[in-house]
Formats: C-alpha cells, sequence, structure tokens
C-alpha cells in the first residue's frame, strides 16, 4: 500500500493530481484535451503518462485490473450557479464518460469532484442516476461538500465530491477531518507582496487579514485574466487586492505605499494552494485559466489519503481472512 495507481480524467493543470499524488497514488495515465493544461502536466512531471485526448475517445479497458483509483474533476459548468444548469442536457456533462471509464477500468475507488451546484435540490434526480449506475457496477457511493477554506486553503471553494468504494473498502471509508482555521490571504501571500521591496507589503498583509473569495478561471471562450465576476472583485478589494487584472511582477520598491496590487499567476497558484515550484504553461491569461479551474491539492491530498486508507483496512482484513481459511483448512 505504500503507492497506489490512479487514472485521472479532467486533469487539467495537475490540482488533484498532486494531491493525489500526496496521498500516494501513482498516475498511470492523466488524460486532458487543453494543450497548456497538458504542456503544464509534462513540464512538472515528465515521467507521467499524459495523454492529451478526448476523453469521449479514450478506451480504459486496456487497464482493466491495473488500477486502484479513477478520479477527475469532469467539467462544471452543467452544474454552476453561474450558468444556465442544464446538467445531463449540457453537451459538457462527462459524468457519463467517467462512468463507462468506471465500467471498462474496474478500479477499487472512483473519486469525482465538481462545483456545489450539482448538490442542489434541483440535480437530485441526476445524482441518483449517477448512484444507482455505480451500485450496479459493485461501488458503495458518498457524496459530500467540502470547503477548501477547511484544509488550509485561504478560500471558501465549495467543492461536490464523489466517492465510490468496493463495499469491503466503503464500511472503511470517512471524510477527512477539519483541520482548523485557515491561514489569511495576507499570510500566503505577504512574502510575495514583499518580495521586491514594496513599501506597502506589511501594511496591506495586514489588511487581508480574510480568506479569498473562489477563484474563477473561465473557459478559453469566456475567461478572461481577471479575478472574476463583480461580487468576487468586490471582495477581493476588501482584502486590499485588484481584482480587474493579473500582474506580471509582483509590486516594487517604486510602487505606492497606498498602492491596491494585482496578483501574478503565482500568487493566484499559492490562493489555490499549489505548491511554489509548481508552473504553468502558457501566457499570463492562459495561465491563470488552469489556476483558477484547478480544484486545491490540499483538498484531493485530504480525501486521497482517506480513500487509500480505506483500502488499505479491506485488503488488510481480507489477507487475514484467507490466512485464518488456510488455518482452519
Amino acid at each position: 500500500m505504500d503507492e497506489l495507481t490512479c487514472v485521472e480524467i479532467c486533469a487539467g493543470a495537475g490540482g488533484q493530481s498532486v494531491g493525489l499524488e500526496k496521498a500516494g497514488f501513482h498516475h498511470l495515465v492523466a488524460l486532458e484535451i487543453d494543450p497548456d493544461a497538458c504542456e503544464t502536466l509534462r513540464l512538472n512531471r515528465p515521467d507521467w503518462h499524459v495523454v492529451e485526448m478526448d476523453v469521449h475517445h479514450y478506451d480504459g479497458l486496456p487497464l482493466r485490473g491495473q488500477v486502484d483509483l479513477v478520479a477527475g474533476g469532469v467539467p462544471c459548468p452543467p452544474f454552476s450557479i453561474a450558468g444556465k444548469q442544464l446538467g445531463a442536457d449540457d453537451e459538457r456533462d462527462l459524468f457519463p464518460q467517467a462512468l463507462r471509464l468506471v465500467e471498462e477500468i474496474e478500479p477499487d475507488a472512483v473519486m469525482l469532484e465538481n462545483v456545489r451546484g450539482l448538490a442542489t435540490a434541483r440535480f437530485a434526480g441526476y445524482r441518483q442516476q449517477i448512484r444507482d449506475r455505480l451500485e450496479e457496477l459493485g461501488y458503495k457511493t458518498e457524496w459530500q461538500v467540502l470547503n477548501s477554506s477547511e484544509y488550509g486553503v485561504p478560500q471558501l471553494r465549495p467543492r461536490f465530491i464523489l466517492v465510490a468504494l468496493r463495499p469491503e473498502a466503503h464500511k472503511h471509508f470517512e471524510w477527512p477531518s477539519p483541520q482548523g482555521t485557515p491561514p489569511t490571504v495576507g499570510e500566503v501571500l505577504g512574502d510575495a507582496m514583499a518580495a521586491d521591496g514594496w513599501p506597502g507589503a506589511a501594511a496591506w498583509t495586514a489588511k487581508a487579514d480574510g480568506i479569498a473569495p473562489t477563484l474563477v478561471g473561465g473557459s478559453r471562450k469566456h475567461g478572461g485574466p481577471d479575478l472574476g465576476p463583480t461580487r468576487a472583485r468586490e471582495g477581493w478589494a476588501r482584502l486590499g487586492v485588484n481584482g480587474k487584472g493579473l500582474a506580471d511582477e509582483a509590486p516594487s520598491a517604486h510602487d505606492p505605499v497606498d498602492l491596491e496590487p494585482k496578483l501574478t499567476v503565482p500568487m493566484a497558484a499559492a490562493i489555490q494552494g499549489f505548491d511554489p515550484d509548481w508552473k504553468f504553461f502558457g501566457r499570463k491569461t492562459a495561465s491563470y485559466r488552469q489556476v483558477g479551474n484547478a480544484f486545491p491539492p490540499p483538498v484531493a491530498e485530504a480525501v486521497g489519503k482517506q480513500i487509500k486508507a480505506a483500502l488499505a483496512a479491506a485488503r488488510a482484513e481480507s489477507a487475514t481472512s484467507a490466512a485464518h481459511l488456510r488455518l482452519v483448512g
């Protein structure tokens, strides 16, 4: 159980990937359609098998019996309150493809994340369809909304997470416990704001004493180099951040003390919980889109560790039973 295997669909820029890696899962495949995000994965993990492909065209049958976990951050627009909430009628709904791959690969565990909108009453029937199909495939399922701020991430960022396990492992699964008070935006970004000698850094750090609004990455058609819609930008302004754009560099020694700074892409990545050494491929807007759409790594790690623990308990139980049968036999 030192390292388990994982196939991840809709891997994006690696938020879930990094978290699952830290939880002890080795990626056999990281599947993603966006070219920039694929380059980000290759840049940071050249040893991973990154597949640049539409998930509709990926065949999971060759991996049957080799995979412990199928995971993915399936697209959120079908369920987002910011969109039309078409659910299953939205062509971007990839839950059917995820279920197809679960059937083909037959992993021991499944982890799929989406926006909180999927948890609303509007989609109760759709959620039940997913649960019913997973039950048919031999899994017990759990749905839960987790706030990223409860796992060390300085933004609320609620995510609706599905975990499905074989019955023998499901009985051992528990959702991760909250990890205490999250760091503030100032605590996370204070050093970065001060790095180039900006004289207002200390005062800014003191003002940025809350958690951030949820970052919004947008799509290739609609994403822009800003921190989200008007309400989100107002939330950033209360923390002393200009959310109307992104900066190329941190504030410098020549900037005024009362500057309302913009975030850089690495700063936004820190707000998502990425480690400082994780690099993003592409120009500023493309890089920020990857950051804004990511699943915070600390949340993926927390859930991944609980999945691993449940699998370990089930396998230990099975081994004990097998040993007992050998003795009595």
